[in-house]
């Protein structure tokens, strides 16, 4: 291996892969080193249209990979990266030395080995890789040289040619039989399958109703507790989880549980009304809750979701300029685990902030559970050998950077801390019913007298509501409370005794957090390849977010269906991530990269590979594909234009076509588990109405017609197709245009006109629209008048509402009927408001629960950005998650609203203020001469 060294005269070229990474390394190194970045990958394989001629027709053709002489790649240097590679080649014919300073994961060594086959260096080079952008880390590098990774390069490229076959070989199908532009892939169609696989449970399930006590719970020391019905003559009360998807009690369940009714639960609230109950048990349990590891890439996505609301592709592009910044370490790992450095540095600054006490008597070691941990990476942490607090970075971070730095910050911190402790009260309490019944309450509470790490961070507290909830009932989370001091055998006085409703959920939708979660789990990907794996099935219109939900597509309903039937193997889950863990192999050097591909693409032994199953596929029927039975004699297509329902006529014997049936669109925002039986209905009575003639527009004498389209129902005017005389008259009548060379061009056939068009109004119907309203609908939109400057200003209807326009500023209207009546001066008056940037429309109250006897005010439960909340206008409580809004009552909103009040306000620590920094020079590090070593070629490429 080399030594630590740098030539004695001269300069030498570094090249790193970001051109962020320049500056920050070059004040590291000084003047004996001229610093460049490649701009990431220099070359790739070609579209197979992009091959010379002569290689069109080869084994190389097909997939600019030579399936038959070792899966050899064809790889040019891509067309926005021919500028850089001159420039870097001019660079390096003035140096005495190369460093190939890219990242250490597998996609930076392989960018690595393509800039020296490339650049093909006449002058010593060296490989040397930085987990973190900081002085000391840059030192170390230099101390550590080595030569490039084969096998880190052959698990890169294995991967990437994997890819190419997989998605050239399959995406042909989709389009023959799906739609064209559709994509197959081997991470992409699996994480498709998923959503739709949810998306398949919620639709095939039933809910169930059951029914509860909650009551109200007072000792002779006048201390109050809330308590839940838990049994009925010594039978458990029947909750969400006793019960299946189609809304039936579980076997297991049916003999065990006392499933009530409404009947039965009002009767026995009545009946307990005037009886005398008295604590059974009293059970304490010591509390002990350890902090979570570090980040790896895959956590930090989650909990970045969770706690900040960021997209898995926006925490990557954060968390890459934190790290080109020197802020943080390589944030594309598997790893929890910590340097001794970082470890000293986290219990250091854990011991300074919260007190000694805060921090265990040892280091806490976290071990990954994956094989390969990314080539041994760190977890990601704050940069360096002593940690910067958020307040000592925020003013030199964008409110984005500064947010996620905090909650790497938190949780590194947090995890060499103490264990936090407690004790949790768990108490049964009853009576005998007037009826005779035997009525058991149950309530638990957990006091934490200890805080350990959640002084700094707590995990998951925030999370998305029902992220991670058991199927069959929301989260039963236990809310931290303190019960009062209970013997056994102490009377208690019961108030408030209710009957509450319960309605089990289906299981939840994705959210990008629970996704990413899942393929973790799955072993499905890569964590570095999880924000790109969702940004392209969401790009691709496979998956929608839906308020943070991912919701799929029908046509993703058609491509996971036809992949499951036809190539049940490549979007099996253990299947891909077992190509996962061999690809980890290849990485480790123990297995070879064209044995298995070979394996993959030809296939062996009693294994069938990719191309045999592509050219045996033989007929797949597109229409049975394409279409759902959605109810009884009712179909769902997909279609060229969308999704639509079709249902009725006679199917043609020959051709498998309906003659004559009824279509109905489908919205674009009507997520699949909502098209129930009802909804179904609805669609086909207005699809009868679908081009409904209104009548004749009497200034164009054109048809007016009312459509039910994708978007929504809307009226257009007909224009009648010219006939073929009438466009060889028209073009006949264009002048003649010429090429340069005196030869006359082709005349273009006339283009269709537009019609005119306009969606109908939230307060009209597709069945009762009038040729008046068409008219006025189609005239929008409307010109209001002009301002003193000359600007016209227009009033419209839009995706959002009714609004205004003057040039590129907007306003929103109050209503609909305003497009047609507003006048000049009011819109004048509008527009001398300031604009109220980012608000909304205030959404309606989720429920109304009376009066508040405090302050005497309305109890709404509203919907928040963190989920449902309860509100008198004065006080907030968020919704706990261990109750429904349906359950709620007048008396519990109250209780919830005077517990609020009784904590006080929120105290907020006041900003630190930033210390003045100190500018340093950085140092340039020692530099020996040292043994050239050239990294050896691995493989010829053409280029």
């Amino acid at each position: 291996m080399p030594t630590q060294a740098t030539p004695s005269h001269g300069k030498s070229l570094l090249i790193v892969e970001s051109p962020s990474k320049v500056k920050t390394i070059s004040g590291y190194l000084g003047d004996a080193f001229i610093v460049e970045s490649s701009m990431g990958h220099i070359r790739d394989l070609p579209q197979p249209s992009e091959l010379p001629d002569e290689l069109k027709k080869s084994p190389v053709g097909k997939f600019a990979v030579n399936v038959d002489e070792g899966f050899e790649p064809y790889y040019v240097v891509n067309s926005d990266k021919k500028k850089k590679v001159t420039e870097l080649k001019r660079l390096l014919k003035e140096s005495d030395a190369l460093y190939l300073a890219t990242d250490g994961d597998r996609e930076g060594e392989a960018i690595a080995w393509h800039l020296l086959q490339v650049l093909k260096p006449k002058v010593p080079v060296y490989r040397l890789t930085f987990p973190e952008i900081t002085k000391e880390a840059i030192q170390r590098g230099f101390n550590e040289l080595r030569d490039i990774d084969n096998n880190l390069v052959d698990a890169q490229e294995t991967r990437r040619v994997l890819d190419r076959l997989y998605g050239y070989e399959l995406s042909p199908v989709l389009w023959r039989k799906v739609s064209r532009g559709l994509s197959a892939g081997r991470v992409q169609s699996v994480a498709t399958r998923l959503v739709v696989e949810r998306e398949r449970e919620r639709m095939a399930f039933r809910s169930a109703t059951y029914w509860d006590l909650t009551g109200t719970f007072t000792t002779e020391a006048t201390e109050s507790f809330t308590a839940k019905l838990s049994a009925v003559d010594g039978a458990r009360v029947a909750t969400g989880k006793d019960f299946s998807d189609d809304g039936t009690l579980k076997a297991a369940s049916k003999s065990k549980v006392a499933h009530l009714d409404e009947a039965a639960a009002s009767s026995l609230a009545t009946a307990l009304e005037r009886a005398s109950f008295s604590v059974r048990s009293v059970e304490t349990k010591p509390y002990t809750r350890r902090p979570a590891a570090p980040f790896t890439t895959s956590t930090l996505q989650q909990e970045a979701a969770r706690k900040l609301r960021f997209s898995s592709r926006s925490t990557m592009q954060v968390a890459q300029r934190l790290y080109e910044n020197g802020y943080i370490t390589y944030m594309r790992t598997d790893s929890v685990a910590l340097s001794d450095q970082a470890i000293t540095a986290a219990r250091k600054q854990a011991a300074e902030l919260y007190g000694a006490d805060f921090v265990p008597a040892s280091p806490r070691v976290y071990s990954s559970k994956s094989k390969n941990a990314q080539e041994a990476h760190e977890a990601i942490r704050p940069a360096g050998d002593s940690f910067r607090t958020p307040a000592e970075v925020k003013n030199a971070l964008s409110s984005d950077e500064f947010r996620l730095y905090e909650l790497i910050w938190k949780r590194t911190v947090a995890s060499q801390m103490a264990d936090a402790k407690g004790s949790t009260a768990s108490v049964r309490l009853g009576a005998i019913a007037a009826d005779g019944r035997d009525a058991e309450f149950s309530a638990s509470g957990t006091v934490i007298t200890f805080r350990g790490f959640l002084a700094a961070y707590e995990e998951g507290k925030d999370a998305l509501r029902g992220e991670e909830t058991s199927r069959g009932e929301s989260a039963d989370t236990k809310d931290d409370k303190r019960l009062p001091n209970l013997v056994e055998g102490a009377p208690l006085t019961g108030s408030d005794i209710e009957a509450v409703r319960h309605e089990t959920s289906p299981p939840p939708r994705y959210t990008e957090a629970s996704l990413v979660k899942a393929m973790d789990e799955l072993g499905i990907g890569r964590p570095s390849t999880y924000a790109a794996v969702i940004s392209t099935i969401m790009d691709r219109g496979y998956v929608n977010n839906r308020s943070g939900s991912l919701v799929p597509s029908w046509t993703a309903f058609s491509v996971v269906r036809l992949l499951e039937e036809h190539f049940a193997k490549y979007v099996d889950y253990e299947f891909t991530a077992q190509m996962e863990e061999d690809l980890d192999r290849i990485a480790r050097g123990e297995e070879a990269r064209p044995e298995w591909l070979s394996h993959f693409y030809f296939g062996g032994g009693e294994q069938g590979g990719l191309k045999p199953i592509v050219d045996n596929l033989g007929e797949i029927d597109a229409r049975a594909i394409n279409s759902i039975e959605v109810t009884p004699g009712v179909n769902l297509r997909v279609g060229k234009f969308g999704p639509y329902l079709e249902t009725g006529g006679e199917v043609d014997t020959e051709t498998g076509e309906i003659k004559d049936p009824v279509r109905a669109n489908i919205p674009a925002d009507l997520a699949p588990d909502e098209l129930t039986a009802e909804k179904v209905a609805e669609l086909l009575e207005q699809g009868k109405n679908d081009g409904r003639e209104l009548g004749v527009d009497p200034e164009t004498g054109r048809t007016v017609v009312a459509r039910d389209g994708r978007f929504g129902p809307y009226v257009t005017e007909v224009i009648p197709a010219m006939t073929e005389e009438e466009v060889a008259a028209w073009m006949e009548a264009q002048p003649t245009e010429y090429y340069k060379n005196g030869r006359p061009k082709p005349k273009k056939k006339p283009k269709a006109e537009k019609p005119r068009t306009g969606s109908l109004f939230k307060s009209m119907d597709l069945a009762t629209v009038t040729l008046e309203d068409a008219l006025k609908l189609m005239s929008l939109p409307r010109v209001v008048g002009v301002d003193d400057e000359g600007t016209e200003i227009t009033a419209q209807n839009g995706r959002f509402g009714p609004y205004l326009k003057k040039g590129t500023d907007s306003r929103s209207l109050e209503s609909e009927d305003q497009i047609f009546t507003i006048t000049l001066d009011q819109a004048l008056e509008i527009y001398s408001q300031p604009k109220q940037r980012g608000r909304a429309a205030a959404k309606p109250p989720l429920a109304e629960l009376g009066v508040d006897p405090v302050s005497e005010k309305k109890i709404v439960v509203k919907d928040g950005r963190f989920g449902p909340y309860i509100t008198d206008g004065v006080t907030n409580i968020t919704v706990p998650r261990s109750e429904t809004i349906e359950s709620l009552t007048h008396t519990r909103a109250v209780e919830l609203l005077a517990e609020k009040r009784a904590k006080g306000p929120v105290k907020r620590k006041a900003a630190a203020k930033k210390p003045a920094a100190k500018k340093a020079t950085a140092k340039k590090p020692a530099a020996k001469k040292m043994t050239v070593r050239r990294a050896a070629p691995k493989k010829s490429a053409s280029q």
